[in-house]
Parts: structure tokens; C-alpha cells; sequence
């Protein structure tokens, strides 16, 4: 507790001070008035000074944020670099993109259908968003529960944007996905009669977030990449796309790579591909931290983007209300939502429990923003303020040793620093956590542009402009099978197209696009990682 602040410390005593009188204390929700003028008042989405319009591509005219549009509309990193590509480097039906839990889950489906495949990932294997992911993956799997029901929270909490057939996708096979995960030997949480334990999320109807502890994505990753190792299905590491190839009718055939290794590009054949990117974390939107790990810089847009293919809600971005505030060496890492689902409360820093704890979360982030902001009551911590998640409040409801049984992780993440989380609140402000927009795709995870398929955090549609706790884990998991199960598909009884037939046409039509739009950059594109200097982001 030394390295609080008296400013900080006197507030946590008032947070002390109230919390038997909240012990037993609901707080009421919004209404959904009370929402909308949160959200357009509060959330970033909706601050004009984030965005622009872009001049070019399959979106020309649409908003997005700032950051991105620099990327989509930036130089390929094949301009003007003379490349052979009739001189083919790999060879596969299937090229997976990405190595977090999507591509992992289409690479094994891909696998299991017949097809050849190959996974090409920026980092090692598993290091991805996946990992990261701590609350639970939600899946209606209980007699009290439905695929409908889940629709219904689902499509209400991504404001009604959701697009129905692949929600519908989403939901239905949620039991699958659970059952799929188990066989393969994923520890979900059980009760000593074997049942699945299954608790709330902010704008559940009903308790169907399955959990392993706090660390449910690593454990889930833990067993995707097994799984791939175990069927030896080739991994290239440490060698991100930096375009997709296309062959003379249009079709997607393959990807150029960069290889940090050899310090040369790569040239990989496929008869279809499957982007498994992730998200857009580390472009820090409007300047916001983030709780994404270190290649989250959205290289699949980009080069989805290039070859035509539409994006969808590119301008909605999920906060997550609570990213780390204090300390600073977790600065935005997140803390998860299911903290909140067994009982923290959010209280500001007059010790006042000042929103429901269940909101949805663009809802508590933008409620967050406010009580800190326009009604002065954030908490002085590092470059900004924050607000208190009173932690110590969940042993006295369900009794010592609940933090240590459930949340684990997130117990010890915190001691490394000298902070019991049983004992003392932490500070909390929103962090930049999800991309909820992306990549257009039908319930069979295509693209408009033959022979691509996108899966994971790169889609959009799926959770609308506003995704709930627990969807992702679960779509990865559902629309990677569905990936690569028609990859294969496509990829069966294809011949491979012959290496004087590829090319990157399209990337030049792009760029004289550019050219006429008026838009002179120096910025190249993917941008592969982040720079930080000094501990602050340059571009």
C-alpha cells in the first residue's frame, strides 16, 4: 500500500467505510432512455474527433477510427519491391492465417475434412487475443436455458445490429462448441456431481458463462495448439501476411509472407485462406490503452480490405470497462467482467456504488467515463483517474476463499505488485479490449471475394455494435470449425493454380486508387507491430 497516494488512500478508506452498508445493496439498472443518453453522450464510438470517412475501397464513404483508416488506405509493403511469384516457397489446400483459438479451431476442422493446411501466424502459435481471455465462453446448454434466449441477449445487447444469420450460427452451436472443447480435453469449472458450473455476464438473462477459473482462454488455447501439435499439422512462426495473392479470375490463392527470420518474403500457394488475424488493440484508439497483446493491429482488415472485400461496423469499438488504472506496469491489462459476476462492485471515489455492476459493457464503460469526467468523482491515478472495483466485498458475500477458488489470476496478478485483492479495491478505467466491427462474411464464414474465409475476432456482424462476455470465446471457437470445414470444402477436388497465374493486380488497382483519391502517405501497411517509445505510442 506505499505506493498509493494520500489522495488515493483516504479514498479508499471511504470505500471501506460504505461497503457493509452495500453488502446487500442493489444497485437499479438503466432504463434504455437512460442508456441512449449515456452511450451518445459518454462512449468514444460517439465522439467525432476519433473518426474519418474513407476515399477509398469497398467502404468508400464510411466512418472509421482515425488509426485504422491510415492503415487501410496505406501503402502495401509490396509496393514497388520486385517479387517472384512463380517461384513458390509453400504449398497447401488450406492457408490458415492467424494462430490463436479461430485459426487454430479451422486448421483442426480443415485437418479433419481431408484437406492439407498450413497455419502462418505474426508471433508464436497461441499468442493472440485467445490467451488473454479470462471471464468464461457462454453456451445455452442448461434446462433453463436456450439457443433463443441466448439470441435474444445476444441480439439486444449488440443494439439489435447483430446480423441474423450469424447469430443465429453463434448461438445454436454453442452446446456443440462446449462439447467440442470438453472431448478435446478442456478443464471447464464442475461441480463435484460433474455438472458444469455456469454463472451471469453483464446483460445475460440467464447463468451460461462456462468458466476454467479466470483463465478459460488460456486454458482453451492450451488445448487448440495441442491438438494442432498432436496431428502435426505444419506451423510457420513469426511470419505474418502482407498480402493476400490472387490468381487471373479473381480468386484468393494464397498470401505473400515476410519472414523475421530470413529477412525475405515468402510466397504460399492455397487453393482457399482463412484469416484468423484477431483485432485491432494496439492501434490505441483516441489514445486509449489497451488490454490486447502486442500484434493485435488489425493486418487482416487491411488486407481483406485490399483484395474488395466489404468491412462492417468498423466505427464500433468495445471498451472494456474495466482495464488496470493502477499499477502501472498492468496498465489496461484487463481485469475481467467475471470479477463483476460474482460480486465486485464498481464505487466511485466517495465510496458510492454509483452503477449495476451487470451492465452490458459498452453501457459501464461510457457510465465509468461519466462519473469520472462530468461528475467529478474519478479517483487521481497515474496520467488520469479511475474509479474503485471493490473486490473484498465478494468474500463477504459468498464467503472467505471465493477470490482465490474463482479468480485465481487475477489474485495473483495483483500480489506481484503488493496488492491483495482480498483485502483492498482496485482501480479501474475503460480499456481498448474488442474490435466489434470487421469483415463481412456469410454463415459459412466466405467473403464476397472467392476463396477467403475470415473467423475470430476479425469478422464483423456477429456481436452487432456491442459484443457481450462470453460471445467471442465462443464464436472463435464456432465460426473457426465453420472456417475450416468450408475451406476444405473448397479447396476439395481443386486443382492448384498454376504459379505464372498469381499475382497482386490488385493491390496495384489499389494503389492508383489511392493515387486518384488525392491521398499521399508514407504509412505502410499491415503494420505488422506497434512502435512505443518511452512508453507512449508512436506512429
Amino acid at each position: 500500500m506505499s505506493a498509493f497516494t494520500q489522495e488515493i488512500l483516504a479514498s479508499m478508506k471511504r470505500v471501506e467505510a460504505t461497503r457493509a452498508e452495500r453488502l446487500h445493496q442493489e444497485v437499479p439498472r438503466f432504463t434504455a432512455d437512460e442508456k441512449d443518453a449515456l452511450l451518445k453522450e459518454f462512449h468514444p464510438d460517439y465522439s467525432e474527433k476519433g473518426f474519418t470517412v474513407l476515399s477509398t475501397g469497398p467502404n468508400k464513404g464510411s466512418k472509421v477510427p482515425k488509426e485504422l483508416a491510415e492503415l487501410l488506405e496505406g501503402k502495401s509493403r509490396l509496393e514497388g519491391v520486385p517479387l517472384d511469384l512463380t517461384r513458390v516457397d509453400y504449398d497447401t489446400d488450406v492457408l490458415v492465417i492467424g494462430g490463436g483459438g479461430a485459426g487454430a479451431a479451422a486448421a483442426i476442422e480443415a485437418h479433419d475434412a481431408g484437406a492439407s493446411v498450413l497455419v502462418v501466424t505474426k508471433l508464436r502459435m497461441g499468442e493472440a487475443n485467445t490467451m488473454m481471455a479470462e471471464g468464461g465462453i457462454q453456451a445455452a446448454d442448461k434446462a433453463n436455458d436456450s439457443p433463443l434466449i441466448h439470441y435474444l441477449d445476444a441480439f439486444g445487447g449488440g443494439h439489435y445490429q447483430n446480423i441474423p444469420d450469424l447469430l443465429e450460427e453463434l448461438v445454436e452451436n454453442g452446446p456443440l462448441a462446449i462439447d467440442w472443447l470438453s472431448r478435446l480435453g478442456v478443464l471447464f469449472d464442475k461441480e463435484a456431481d460433474g455438472t458444469m458450473v455456469t454463472t451471469h455476464g453483464g446483460g445475460t438473462s440467464r447463468k451460461r458463462m462456462h468458466a476454467c477459473r479466470d483463465v478459460t482462454g488460456a486454458e482453451i488455447m492450451r488445448v487448440l495448439r495441442d491438438e494442432t501439435q498432436n496431428l502435426d499439422i505444419p506451423v510457420l512462426t513469426y511470419a505474418p501476411a502482407v498480402e493476400l495473392l490472387k490468381d487471373d479470375t479473381g480468386r484468393v490463392a494464397g498470401a505473400v509472407l515476410w519472414d523475421y527470420d530470413s529477412q525475405e518474403f515468402l510466397v504460399v500457394r492455397a487453393k482457399a485462406v482463412v484469416l484468423a488475424t484477431g483485432g485491432a488493440g494496439r492501434l490505441h484508439y483516441q489514445g486509449f490503452p489497451t488490454s490486447n497483446h502486442y500484434g493485435a493491429t488489425a493486418d487482416g482488415l487491411v488486407l481483406a480490405y485490399r483484395a474488395g472485400a466489404k468491412l462492417i461496423y468498423a466505427d464500433a469499438i468495445q471498451y472494456h470497462p474495466t482495464g488496470v488504472a493502477f499499477p502501472a506496469q498492468i496498465y489496461g491489462a484487463l481485469v475481467t467482467e467475471k470479477v463483476r459476476s460474482v460480486g465486485a462492485q464498481l464505487v466511485n471515489s466517495q465510496g458510492v456504488a454509483f452503477m449495476n455492476p451487470l451492465e452490458t459493457r459498452d453501457v459501464a464503460a461510457a457510465s465509468i467515463i461519466r462519473e469520472c469526467t462530468a461528475r467529478g468523482n474519478g479517483v487521481p491515478a497515474l496520467d488520469g483517474v479511475a474509479l474503485w472495483l471493490d473486490t473484498p466485498i465478494i468474500d463477504m458475500l459468498h464467503g472467505e476463499g471465493t477470490i482465490e477458488k474463482r479468480i485465481p489470476g487475477m489474485l495473483r496478478m495483483y500480489q506481484k505488485f503488493g496488492i491483495d485483492i482480498r483485502k483492498e479495491p482496485i482501480l479501474v478505467y475503460p480499456t481498448l479490449h474488442y474490435q466489434n466491427g470487421g469483415i463481412l462474411i456469410n454463415r459459412d464464414a466466405e467473403t464476397e471475394i472467392p476463396g477467403l474465409f475470415v473467423a475470430g475476432e476479425a469478422v464483423g456482424g456477429i456481436h452487432g455494435t456491442n459484443r457481450l462476455m462470453g460471445n467471442s470465446l465462443l464464436d472463435i471457437i464456432v465460426f473457426g470449425r465453420i472456417a475450416g470445414e468450408h475451406a476444405a470444402a473448397e479447396a476439395k477436388g481443386r486443382a492448384a493454380v498454376p504459379a505464372e497465374r498469381l499475382n497482386l493486380d490488385h493491390v496495384v488497382a489499389f494503389a492508383r486508387e489511392r493515387e486518384a483519391a488525392g491521398i499521399e502517405t508514407t504509412v505502410l501497411s499491415p503494420k505488422l507491430l506497434p512502435t512505443y517509445t518511452h512508453g507512449r505510442k508512436t506512429r
